[in-house]
């Protein structure tokens, strides 16, 4: 009896493990490519729902590309110019964790600090983060508000 009880815990805990790498891979799948930002809104802090402003990308910014992939590789490419002559301007590349059950993501670029976010959502077609870094009071109410940034592909 003792083997069977000591066969089934082993068994229940390598599905378990095996289930967590599943969501892994699977959020992963989801978030790799190719990700444009259609618009940044700064949510009132306390009640996170008003919202103050709202900035959507115009001109070359509108080409702006932040791309991700399963081996944790990311790049971040920014466009400028004027009227239809774009050109990239630069690109920062770095690394990123991405944890599925906090739902943290932290990126770090070469030359710059971490910067930490939560993915609010993850669908094969839209990316939405709420920034966790450098997070201001904007309307004068004395709560810190918040950025979120939504992607799509």
């Amino acid at each position: 009896m003792k083997k069977q009880l000591l066969l089934f815990a082993f068994s229940a805990l390598a599905l378990t493990s095996c289930q967590d790498d599943d969501i892994q891979a699977y959020e992963m799948d989801m978030m790799k490519g190719d990700w444009k930002t259609v618009k940044t809104e700064v949510i009132d802090g306390k009640d996170d729902k008003t919202v103050i402003d709202v900035m959507i990308p115009s001109g070359c910014s509108t080409k702006n590309i932040t791309e991700f992939r399963t081996d944790y590789y990311t790049s971040y490419s920014a466009y400028t110019g004027i009227g239809a002559d774009c050109q990239l301007a630069n690109k920062s590349e770095g690394t990123y964790t991405y944890d599925t059950e906090t739902k943290e993501m932290v990126i770090k670029y070469k030359n710059d600090s971490e910067r930490r976010y939560q993915v609010v959502i993850l669908t094969s077609s839209e990316l939405r983060l709420k920034q966790k870094f450098d997070n201001i009071d904007q309307n004068g109410d004395m709560v810190p508000d918040v950025t979120y940034i939504s992607y799509t592909r």
